[in-house]
């Protein structure tokens, strides 16, 4: 067995939509079958994947009776524990009928937000069934074409009223379930409400219940946007707020691509794995690693498999290389000079008056402090020969 290799205490997991997606595109149909949820769980617990995550019509279609819902719901319960998987993430699809045309949470139409908001309570009803114990909310639909059809402010007003009363459900059921907030710039619509994980962060500083809500930043989605997804993350962790995590690959300025983690920008990848992982010193990430991705089109069922091994390789790959290069003496020399630790004692203890005339009182010369090289160009030429194999 290669160390690169999944193993369940990794937490690798995979939506259903993400190795079931048949490569179906605007341009063109299917080029693969669409297999049952049964079959997809067994194919990724051959590729070592330890969870699988799915929205409620992923699972259960649209429109099904009770007793069709408890048969599906029964035997991919029976597959799962029979494969030595978990389910631990659930969401709901609020973007594909009709009705959510312009929006769920958000729609000017209160029939609208009210059924949207009663298909998420069934869809936490199904998420308790299997055991998931984090509950996502991306607004795909969440958005605008026509600004002048709703002011913003009554959006945000809207989505917070939907998003107070399902924590309210959660708790009165006494459900073990947090909720995670997934922002995106647009698609599919031209502008969406929320579009970074910052928008996010604030808004869920406005919500009722706002212990029991985090983010689940994807790469793709940060991206598009010209962010740093790593910047987003690590605010996010700061804030002790990220609950879940996509993790894929995107070309800046394209369409949502969801490609193979690590197979765009290995660099800012390699930084996110990082980060994740704790290889620096901050306190490691602890959730589920969920790859929101999909095989390219060119590829037969088998092609989708080696894709999702893909994903799992690359970010153990990856993990390896961090942690080499945290612990390379020629690193841990350039980062190692901290500056005065009194003042930076001083700084974190916060104000005071004795803390305020030591600050007065410090020597600090900016003329010999600005002319001070940081050799940065070193650092980051250290880092591409470990990714590159060279080093380590």
């Amino acid at each position: 067995m290669s160390a690169f290799d999944p193993v369940a205490a990794d937490k690798f997991s995979f939506g259903l939509w993400t190795v079931g997606n048949p490569g179906r595109d605007p341009f063109g149909g299917p080029v693969r079958p669409t297999l049952d949820p049964v079959q997809l769980v067994e194919g990724l617990a051959a590729c070592g994947a330890w969870g699988v995550n799915l929205h409620d019509n992923d699972l259960v279609p649209f429109g099904a009776s009770a007793t069709e819902r408890d048969n599906i719901v029964a035997r991919f319960k029976a597959a799962v524990k029979r494969c030595g998987m978990c389910v631990p993430m659930t969401t709901c699809n609020l973007f594909s009928h009709p009705i959510f045309k312009d929006g769920a949470f958000t729609s000017n139409d209160p029939a609208v937000r009210a059924f949207a908001v009663r298909k998420c309570m069934d869809a936490l009803d199904l998420a308790h069934d299997l055991g998931s114990s984090v509950f996502v909310f991306w607004g795909g639909r969440e958005g605008t074409e026509a600004d002048a059809c709703r002011s913003p402010i009554v959006a945000v007003r809207h989505m917070r009223e939907a998003l107070n009363f399902l924590c309210g459900y959660v708790k009165e059921r006494r459900y073990d379930i947090v909720f995670a907030l997934e922002a995106k710039p647009n698609e599919p619509r031209s502008d969406t409400y929320f579009p970074t994980t910052g928008h996010m962060l604030h808004f869920i500083s406005t919500l009722q219940h706002q212990e029991m809500v985090g983010v689940n930043p994807e790469v793709a989605h940060e991206t598009m946007a010209g962010l740093s997804m790593v910047h987003g993350v690590g605010q996010a962790m700061e804030a002790g707020k990220l609950f879940h995590i996509d993790l894929n690959a995107q070309k800046i300025g394209r369409y949502d691509q969801d490609l193979r983690f690590g197979s765009e920008d290995v660099r800012g990848a390699f930084l996110l794995v990082r980060l994740l992982e704790g290889s620096a010193g901050n306190a490691p990430y602890t959730g589920s690693l969920h790859f929101d991705a999909h095989a390219y089109r060119t590829e037969d069922q088998q092609g989708v498999w080696d894709f999702a091994t893909g994903c799992m390789r690359t970010y153990k790959i990856l993990k390896a290389r961090a942690f080499a290069f945290d612990a390379d003496p020629e690193v841990r020399d350039l980062l190692g000079g901290q500056g005065n630790t009194a003042l930076n004692d001083a700084l974190a203890a916060g104000w005071s008056l004795e803390r305020g005339a030591a600050l007065r009182a410090a020597v600090i010369d900016p003329d010999a402090i600005g002319a001070k090289g940081l050799r940065y160009e070193r650092l980051d030429q250290i880092m591409i020969e470990h990714l590159l194999g060279a080093r380590g």
